[in-house]
Formats: structure tokens, sequence, C-alpha cells
């Protein structure tokens, strides 16, 4: 779903496909020197020096294809610069809110472009299935080996063969807080589930509500249970079996789904932890996914479990630090030493092998394209696993905490399950039995009629 995929809908969606294409002299021209530097880029001959081993592309072109839109598309298309004008080469980006269907319309059809931003496993395989994308060069598969987890590079491995580099990631395993009123409480940071669960009903005996929540979403109303069901399974049955679960290669209604799904309760299903708009569980069904973490600011709950983009939703003016009116901590794992990740992320597809496609390929698998985007990224909203990006290029102390879990060599990291099951579980039963679940439903009854409802 892309709402869950990099930014929320209302930043990402905001128009329709844009044309943009970027054309910039060879290095050393002056037409363009301000912006690039301005960007992190290249102004001079000695900044070329990183991108010699791409050759000289002067007059050759790469398109782009991609589901990253206005306003989001600028700070991307500001992250080529360097690249262009030391190589000479254009970068045509074309951004499409329907990317996700017409990419494989124009595989099929025999006219895709040089290169594709994917945002899902799923549909990378797809894409792959086509016989239309190629194989990574050599140089980016160096890259994502020196530069990623090889949790990452497995998404993109096919049978056998690596197709892409990751590109931008988001991060979920987060808890929203106010550090005011943990300030008050005398309320430390969680740092294992069994703490995080203390910390709960020490809040709870208070009087107070620790958790606030709110799942509504349209058509997809629930996704956020679906989220919060994701990072149980990771943390209480590890990797392998979250792989088992998302594949079917173990039914929805297994003892480990099932158990992350009660261990969701214990925090969303008690009424003395959780404040569901109207103060009640059930209120959560009704309550916007957008408004669900509201409540932390005027002191009507403690916690909120999103994803880091959760950042906008707060009103303008909210200061969102560590000192701050609200902030946000790691999810924890069942013990300190692990470091279960949950998120999303895009990656770079070719289905050309020229060789200034290669070259822009490459340069987006590198710390020196990581380091031009978030220098190119100042209202911050954007991060990256890439272990030499380095963090004092991020703006948003969000930004910072999230790229600094995912480079910690301890996080074991993986995608989005619902994104990556079939259509008709993980964007519709899911969605739908999570809902009749939050609204009195039994456990076991949920996920028998999510597993029912796999196809065939």
């Amino acid at each position: 779903m892309a709402l869950r995929l990099t930014q929320p809908r209302s930043l990402t969606a905001l128009g329709g496909a844009a044309l943009l294409t970027l054309t910039l002299a060879a290095c050393g021209g002056s037409s363009s020197s301000s912006s690039s530097s301005s960007n992190g880029g290249a102004s001079s001959s000695a900044d070329c020096a990183a991108y010699s081993q791409y050759g000289n592309l002067k007059g050759k072109s790469i398109s782009v294809y991609t589901s990253i839109v206005t306003p989001e598309d600028t700070p991307q298309t500001d992250s080529y610069k360097p690249f262009e004008k030391c190589t000479g080469a254009t970068v045509k980006y074309e951004g499409d809110k329907s990317f996700e269907t017409q990419v494989l319309v124009r595989a099929k059809a025999g006219n895709p472009p040089d290169i594709a931003y994917v945002p899902q496993p799923g549909l990378l395989a797809q894409l792959v299935a086509t016989g239309k994308a190629v194989e990574a060069p050599k140089a980016v598969s160096d890259n994502v080996d020196k530069f990623w987890s090889k949790d990452w590079k497995g998404y993109a491995t096919i049978g056998g063969k690596f197709y892409g580099a990751p590109l931008g990631a988001n991060f979920k395993s987060l808890v929203w807080y106010s550090p005011k009123m943990f300030k008050d409480g005398g309320y430390t940071i969680p740092t294992t589930l069994d703490e995080l669960y203390a910390l709960s009903k020490k809040i709870a005996a208070t009087g107070k509500k620790p958790w606030c929540a709110g799942i509504a979403s349209g058509e997809a109303t629930g996704w956020p249970i679906t989220d919060w069901m994701e990072d149980m399974m990771l943390r209480l049955s590890g990797p392998d079996e979250y792989d088992k679960w998302v594949q079917h290669k173990i039914a929805f209604n297994s003892p480990e789904p099932t158990a992350a799904l009660d261990e969701v309760g214990k925090y969303l299903k008690d009424p003395s932890f959780v404040n569901g708009g109207l103060g009640n569980v059930k209120s959560i069904a009704t309550t916007t996914f957008q408004d669900g973490g509201l409540p932390i600011l005027q002191g009507q709950c403690y916690m909120h479990r999103q994803a880091s983009f959760y950042a906008a939703n707060f009103p303008q003016g909210t200061k969102v630090a560590q000192d701050g009116d609200v902030f946000a901590f790691y999810l924890p794992g069942k013990t300190a030493a692990e470091k279960p990740a949950l998120g999303g992320g895009e990656f770079v597809l070719a289905f050309s092998n020229r060789p200034e496609v290669q070259a822009f390929q490459t340069y987006l698998s590198t710390d020196t394209w990581a380091n031009n985007k978030a220098k190119a990224s100042p209202a911050g909203g954007w991060i990256s696993a890439n272990k030499g990006l380095d963090l004092n290029n991020l703006v948003s102390p969000i930004d910072k905490l999230s790229a600094g879990v995912l480079q910690d060599p301890k996080a074991v990291f993986r995608f989005d399950g619902s994104d990556s099951m079939p259509a008709a579980v993980g964007s519709n039963s899911f969605w739908k039995q999570a809902t009749a679940w939050i609204t009195g439903q039994s456990t076991k009854d949920t996920v028998d009629k999510i597993e029912a409802s796999w196809p065939k």
C-alpha cells in the first residue's frame, strides 16, 4: 500500500504524472554550479573526482520512472545534479502516482523506462518475471555488499540473480511519546518488550492511559494493526518464522502469528491501556490513523506506535525532538541485544544495460549519492539504510533516529509483511479482519478468517 511505503499518501500523491527533464552542462560549467554546490553537488573539476569512474557520458540520457511525485521529486532530482554535471549525462525523471500499475503495463508492452524505483519486493518479482529487467552490474552488487545488510540484498535477489540496490527507506518500529510526561512521571525508555509492558501497566495504575491509537483510513481501515502485528511477529518469533508467515509456509492461524496478534491485544484491547479517540477500545476503529497519536499533545496518553512518517501529522509548530513536545523511541525487541526492524523502501531496477544506465545505477548505490540526497532534503523526511550515509547530513531528529537503527549492525530488517502477501490478504482480509478484531472479534476467529481468504 503506497500509504505505508515511503510517505503518507497526503504527502506523496499530490499530483499526477510529472515529467521533469534535467539537462546540465559538463563538469566545470557555470550554469548550474550554484544550485549543485548548495545541494552537496560538485562545483569544480576537483569535486568531480568521485564521478570519473563513470566516464564521459555527454549526450547520453537515462529515463527514470517512479511513484515519487511533487514535492518529494525535487530533492530527488537535485541529488542527480552532481552526476549530470560531472558526466554530461541527462536524467529524464517521470513521477507518476499510478506507477505501480503502469510500470507493469509498460514492461509487458516492451516500453519500460531505463530505470524504475520499485517500492515493493513483490512488484519487483513481477517485473523481473516479464523478462524485460536486467541484472544489476557487479559494481552495484559490490556497493550493496559494502553499504547494506544482507537482508536488503535478499529482497532484490530473484532466482539467484541480483537485480537492484535499495534507494530510500522508511522505518516503522517506533513508539511516539511525550518527553515531558515521561520526565514528570519519572519513566525511562524501555529496552525490552517486558519493560514496555511493565511501563504500560505502571502508567495505567495511575489512572492514565499509556496508549492511544486510531486505524481508520477509508478503504484501508485496519492497516495500522497489521503493522503492529508484523512488529510483534518479528519480535516474538524471529525473522525466519516471519518470512515463513509472509510466504505462507506456515498458516496464518498457526501458533506464532496467533501469539503475535494476542501480544498486540495486550496493548490495544485492554480498556485500561488505551485512549481510542472516544476513550474506549472500539473507538480505535473510527479514529483516523492521522489523529491516532495526537492525544499525546493534550496529555491524554503517553505513547503511540506508528512509523517515522507520522512526524508530518503533528500540527505545525510542534517540536519533534528529544526535548520537544513529542519524540519517538525504538520499539524494543524481546531482549536489549536484539534489534528487529520493520520498514520499507524502494529498489533501483534497470531495463537496459547501456553504459550510461549502469553508471547511474552505480551512482545511486554509493554513499556519495546517499549523502547528496540527504543534503538535498533540507526539510527532512528521507532516510536510507546505506551505512555510508552520514547521520549528520540528516536534518530531522526522527530521521537520524530511524536511520541510526537501520544502520546498526545488530539490526535485522524485514519489509512490511502485508505488502508482500497476496492482495486478497494483505490489502483486503488482513485489514478487514483486523478491524473486526479491534471491535470485539476473537483472535482465533480473526486469524482463521484471514487464513481462509488466502488464495489456493
